[in-house]
C-alpha cells in the first residue's frame, strides 16, 4: 500500500468512513475500466458508503429488539394454519400501522404461530430501520417489578417502554398477573396509546382477559378501550403447528380446530 493510500485510509477511519475506506480502491479501478465519470465514481462510492451504514444501523437495531430468533412472513406455513387470514398478515407486513401509532393483537390456541406473526413483523420492522423490542409478558412483568423495587421504574418506562416505536409482548394471559403487575402492565399500554405501536399476542379471547388481569374487570375494560381504539385483531384459527408430525404418526388425537 502506498503512502498516500494509507492516508486515505486513515482519513477514512478518522471521519467514521469504513466502507469508503475498504472500498473506494476497487471502485476506483471499476470506474477506470468503464471509463466512468468522476460523479459517476463518487456516487458509488457515497452509496456505498450509505449502504454500509444502514447495514450496520439494522444489526444494532436487530441486536437491541432481542427477538429470541428471525422469523419470517414467508416462511409462516398458511396451508397448514389454515385460519390465518393471509390478505390481513400480509398488508399488516407493510408497516403501515407502525407509523400510525396502530396497535396489532394476535389470538388464538396455542401453537398457531401467533409468536412466529409478532417475531415476523419485528424482524421486517427493524429492517426497516424502526427501533423494536420484543419481550414476553412474563419478562416483561419480571423486568418492571424489579425496576420498581429499585426505584428506578421512571427511567425503565422512558428505555424500554416508550424507546421503542414499535412494542411487542409475547404470550399474555399464559400465566396470570397478580394486582400490582396488572396495574404495571395497565400502564405499559396506557403510555404507548397513541404514542407508539404494540403487537400483543394471547391465548386468551377478549372476554377471558380479566382472568389474566388480576380478576379486575374495571382495569381490564380501561385497558382493552386503549389497546383495541387504534387496533387490528388478526384471530387465527387451527391446530398446533408444533403437534403435527405427532398427529400424522397418530400418537396423539387432533383437537377440534375451534377448541
Amino acid at each position: 500500500m502506498s503512502l498516500q493510500q494509507q492516508r486515505i485510509v486513515a482519513l477514512c477511519e478518522e471521519l467514521k468512513l469504513p466502507a469508503v475506506g475498504a472500498e473506494w480502491s476497487a471502485l476506483a479501478q471499476r470506474a477506470a475500466d468503464h471509463q466512468s465519470s468522476f460523479a459517476d465514481f463518487l456516487t458509488s462510492l457515497l452509496e456505498t458508503e450509505q449502504a454500509a451504514r444502514a447495514e450496520r444501523i439494522r444489526q444494532t437495531l436487530l441486536k437491541l429488539a432481542t427477538l429470541p430468533t428471525v422469523k419470517t412472513i414467508e416462511a409462516y406455513d398458511f396451508g397448514f394454519a389454515t385460519g390465518a387470514p393471509k390478505q390481513q398478515i400480509q398488508e399488516l407486513a407493510c408497516l403501515s400501522f407502525i407509523e400510525r401509532a396502530e396497535n396489532l393483537v394476535l389470538l388464538g390456541p396455542s401453537g398457531v404461530g401467533k409468536s412466529h406473526l409478532a417475531m415476523a413483523l419485528g424482524y421486517r420492522a427493524v429492517m426497516a430501520g424502526i427501533k423494536t423490542r420484543f419481550l414476553t409478558a412474563a419478562d416483561l412483568m419480571i423486568q418492571l417489578a424489579a425496576a420498581k423495587a429499585q426505584g428506578r421504574l421512571k427511567g425503565y418506562f422512558n428505555r424500554a417502554v416508550l424507546g421503542p416505536k414499535l412494542l411487542i409482548v409475547d404470550e399474555l394471559g399464559y400465566l396470570p398477573f397478580g394486582r400490582d403487575e396488572a396495574n404495571l402492565f395497565f400502564n405499559v399500554v396506557a403510555k404507548r396509546y397513541e404514542r407508539g405501536s404494540m403487537i400483543l399476542t394471547s391465548n386468551l379471547p377478549f372476554t377471558q382477559w380479566a382472568t389474566a388481569l388480576a380478576d379486575d374487570q374495571t382495569l381490564t375494560a380501561a385497558l382493552l378501550d386503549r389497546l383495541l381504539h387504534h387496533a387490528h385483531i388478526v384471530q387465527i384459527a387451527g391446530e398446533s403447528y408444533r403437534l403435527k408430525d405427532k398427529r400424522k404418526a397418530g400418537s396423539i388425537k387432533a383437537v377440534a380446530k375451534n377448541q
